[in-house]
């Protein structure tokens, strides 16, 4: 069975959606729709922008999600998904392609939530921080430990989790992770504390664009983030979307639970490789390749 995933922030690079743009007419037009709807030229950032431009959580969210999704739309018949999934951000991309939202209508749901997110991260300092090669529970322990607001926010794969919170109980829960037996505990280059509680700011918001928002059953289940399952009842993918801003991203789980469900080929499609290595980091018994 084909299950499609989709990548999250940090997957971006200059360049990303060029090829499509210039050679694919459906393409170019779903980009040109994409800066109407959006007020700015997003495609020039994409395509000859900086790091630093695409960088910005306005920017880098927007722009993964519409490389992902158009691209998935230029594969045509050969896109045909029996389960979807995505890592963070990437769950949206997954919504969209499974057909329970509109491309439009994700693409604004998107951007409201990394508006959302930069301004929550403007209220408080905060980072995230990946640690290496020490048990989840363990990770889980020096977290509760630590003093302030800190928690383990992506479960990427096995000895690879990311924690995130305010910027000095992160350097605390580091230092306790090296001391703890962490072969790294590195502090990422991201806007603020996603999936944390530093983001309920964002939370109404995004819960109001939500609500106002009509979703569709998809043509597949979705598996979600915040509980590794299977979705298709439209109410209940809303209130995981809005759930998932403060919680954990379950990759690991999520990965696990597809291949149970008969997953035995992962494609990822879009910017980057990333899914793929954390998919054969959990199950050496799975195909994966890419679609860029």
């Amino acid at each position: 069975m084909n299950a499609y995933v989709f990548p999250g922030q940090g997957a971006q690079f200059v360049g990303m959606g060029k090829d499509l743009y210039d050679n694919n007419a459906e393409a170019r037009a779903m980009f040109e729709r994409a800066n109407e709807i959006l007020g700015f030229r997003i495609t020039d950032m994409m395509f000859e922008g900086t790091d630093e431009d695409l960088r910005q959580t306005r920017v880098t969210q927007p722009a993964i999600f519409l490389h992902s999704v158009i691209l998935a739309r230029t594969l045509g018949d050969e896109f045909r998904p029996d389960m979807t999934a995505g890592h963070s951000l990437g769950e949206f991309s997954a919504l969209v392609t499974a057909g329970a939202l509109d491309f439009e209508d994700g693409l604004r749901l998107v951007s409201a939530r990394a508006m959302a997110m930069q301004k929550a991260c403007e209220l408080k300092p905060s980072t995230m921080a990946a640690v290496l090669a020490l048990p989840d529970e363990k990770v889980e322990e020096i977290c509760a430990a630590v003093p302030g607001i800190v928690v383990c926010a992506n479960y990427n794969c096995p000895g690879q989790l990311v924690i995130s919170g305010e910027i000095e109980a992160i350097d605390a829960a580091c230092a306790a992770a090296l001391e703890a037996g962490a072969k790294r505990a590195l502090k990422l280059k991201v806007g603020g504390a996603f999936h944390s509680p530093c983001m309920e700011p964002a939370r109404a918001e995004l819960a109001a664009a939500i609500e106002a928002t009509e979703f569709h059953t998809p043509v597949c289940p979705v598996y979600q983030n915040v509980d590794a399952l299977p979705h298709t009842d439209p109410a209940e993918i809303k209130a995981n979307l809005v759930a998932q801003l403060t919680a954990p991203v379950r990759w690991t789980q999520t990965v696990r639970n597809m291949i149970a469900d008969g997953a035995d080929r992962f494609i990822e499609i879009g910017p980057g490789k990333v899914l793929q290595g954390l998919v054969a980091k959990i199950s050496r018994d799975v195909a994966t390749e890419g679609r860029q």
